[in-house]
């Protein structure tokens, strides 16, 4: 299994973790999702990330999803969310799924971290318990851990820690952070491949900006493929046609607290896992909800077969 590096460029996927209708693991939806999310383009998973449901699993299950993935995605990356409230937890489901082969590790800074000084102790702490083989994903999300990392205190963190290879960024709004990043790096801060989530909204910008590629979770992976190659190619404006073609989709999953329902709605019919259940507590799609999705669907393909 390869790992990661700051040479780490493309799509990895944040994927879904799919259980039955009565909540137990679906170990065949796993096998089909990972071979629906290679066969769509992606480089690499990340798995019981934010939107993997990872808080609502045990360490049991956390553990058996990722030898799950690992198995089927064979010589393929992948990255495991251990983001904990305790580095004892971190601590101990990443010493477990590196010695799986995960491709390395990913980690949110906890809510309670306020002060520049805080995140950068925080994440000494994190490399401290993990190891400094052990290659990191700092994972930037604000909007959902209420902690704002400014891009001074990334770089001391980046070039403090060589083993923290790659930034999931999703900061919103954060395009200038992505520049600021590269201006840093070209004025000699230790650089690191930048990936980027909140589904895409901003993927083609991200990308122009100096992002290496995507890390998030929208149920057309293939869209995010397609975007970064032909972005790396030069191809804006058709970057830009395929990106357009799915924003009002992407709009429509990025919904705060219906997503998820909205992501593995569409999952499931198009055959990527056998059921959209979520683990509970979870937020239900109305019948409303789930015909203004078949119409957004319905309205996509048009445009994907009759391009204007």
């Amino acid at each position: 299994m390869s790992v990661i590096t700051t040479k780490t460029k493309g799509v990895f996927v944040i994927a879904v973790t799919p259980f039955q209708h009565d909540g137990t693991i679906d170990p065949g939806s796993i096998d089909s999702m990972v071979d629906f999310y290679f066969e769509k383009g992606a480089d690499g998973l990340t798995i019981l990330g934010m939107m993997g449901e990872a808080p609502k699993l045990t360490l049991e299950e956390s553990l058996a999803v990722t030898r799950l993935t690992l198995r089927r995605a064979s010589a393929k990356p992948v990255i495991v969310g251990v983001s904990a409230p305790g580095l004892a937890a971190l601590g101990e489901l990443s010493g477990k799924v590196m010695d799986m082969g995960a491709a390395g590790i990913m980690v949110a800074p906890p809510s309670s971290l306020r002060t520049d000084e805080q995140i950068i102790n925080y994440y000494r702490s994190v490399i401290d318990t993990v190891g400094t083989e052990t290659p990191v994903v700092l994972q930037d999300f604000p909007l959902s851990t209420g902690v704002q990392i400014s891009t001074k205190t990334l770089g001391v963190i980046f070039d403090a820690h060589p083993n923290i290879v790659m930034l999931k960024h999703e900061d919103w709004p954060g395009l200038q952070k992505i520049s600021d990043i590269r201006r840093a790096e070209a004025q000699g801060q230790r650089p690191v491949s930048i990936l980027c989530g909140n589904a895409g909204v901003f993927l083609p910008e991200e990308m122009q900006r100096g992002a290496d590629g995507a890390m998030t979770g929208f149920a057309y992976p293939e869209m995010m493929v397609d975007v970064v190659r032909l972005m790396n190619e030069g191809r804006v404006e058709e970057a830009h046609d395929i990106f357009d073609a799915y924003l009002p989709l992407i709009r429509y999953e990025q919904q705060p607290g219906l997503g998820l329902a909205v992501r593995k709605y569409l999952l499931a019919k198009r055959g990527a896992i056998s059921s959209a259940a979520q683990r509970r507590p979870e937020i239900m799609l109305g019948e409303s909800a789930i015909n203004e999705i078949e119409r957004l669907v319905s309205r996509q393909n048009r445009k994907l077969t009759f391009p204007a």
